[in-house]
């Protein structure tokens, strides 16, 4: 009896891990491309190349690893596809850095040869199929996110500091139909076009390590995601702004309370902020 309810119980575990990885994935906003995909909530891009040997080396002990070889290229390729679509705001792709600098393209096209395999398939007919993912954050943040994004100690507020009995340890911006879209440097600004948060907010080394920005798809994903918990301040998104829809509009009130605390400036440096799009 006992064997049998230890059976039942590895067989309930095993069910409910790929539907709690299933759930754990549909949170995440995906945008799909014809050579890949950019998952904006876990910063990164993933390719698949796909990779056959020569004719002549079929059914040969070195075919495998030419097939295997001409399918890492094909997907270092297609993820340099994709990368070249990230925005980096609402002006700017990376695609625009290769009409304005050659060293910062060839740069990315080297970091490209870093990217990781996740997924690798032989198949019957002696192809291989492979995909590939690379991180957004970290040293492919430090070469393309804006110069103007730096150290930062302290940030001053803009008005007097306020008292309050709630201290807010981050910021959800809803943004659902508004058609906003996700870039890596993202800005939140009032309704008269000042700025609330953006590159001026944050300290470069949060930017680069985890990105100006989280994204998810429903506002509790994003409330209880472990870079705003446990008591983030919500605001709802009016419009967007700029030719990429990527820079939010928010209310005055909510800019305002934003701005007069000093506890708030200190979790928009650290880029405590999720960003909620459908």
């Amino acid at each position: 009896m006992k064997s049998k309810s230890m059976f039942v119980l590895v067989i309930v575990v095993l069910l409910l891990i790929p539907l709690s990885a299933y759930s754990d994935q549909g949170q995440d906003f995906i945008e799909h491309g014809d050579k890949g995909v950019i998952n904006w909530s876990k910063g990164t891009v993933q390719a698949t190349g796909i990779g056959a040997p020569p004719e002549k080396l079929y059914g040969k002990p070195n075919a495998r690893p030419m097939a295997l070889r001409a399918a890492k290229l094909d997907a270092y390729r297609n993820i340099l596809e994709v990368l070249k679509g990230v925005r980096i705001d609402s002006t700017t792709v990376v695609r625009d850095y290769a009409v304005e600098s050659d060293i910062i393209m060839s740069k990315v096209e080297g970091m490209v040869q870093g990217a990781e395999v996740v997924k690798k398939e032989y198949l019957s007919d002696g192809t291989v199929e492979i995909t590939m993912q690379m991180d957004l954050r970290g040293g492919f943040s430090q070469l393309v996110l804006p110069a103007e994004i730096k150290p930062l100690d302290s940030i001053k507020p803009e008005m007097p500091i306020q008292s309050s009995s709630a201290v807010y340890t981050g910021l959800v911006v809803d943004a659902r139909g508004l058609h906003a879209r996700p870039a890596m440097s993202p800005k939140v600004q009032d309704e008269s076009g000042q700025e609330v948060y953006g590159s001026a907010f944050v300290s470069r080394e949060y930017a680069v390590q985890q990105g100006m920005s989280g994204y998810a798809k429903n506002v509790d994903a994003a409330r209880t995601n472990q870079r705003v918990t446990d008591n983030p301040l919500l605001v709802k998104g009016l419009r967007v702004e700029g030719a990429g829809h990527s820079d939010i509009v928010i209310s005055n009130a909510d800019a305002s309370m934003l701005r007069s605390a000093s506890e708030n400036l200190s979790f928009m440096k650290k880029c405590r902020v999720m960003i909620v799009v459908d």
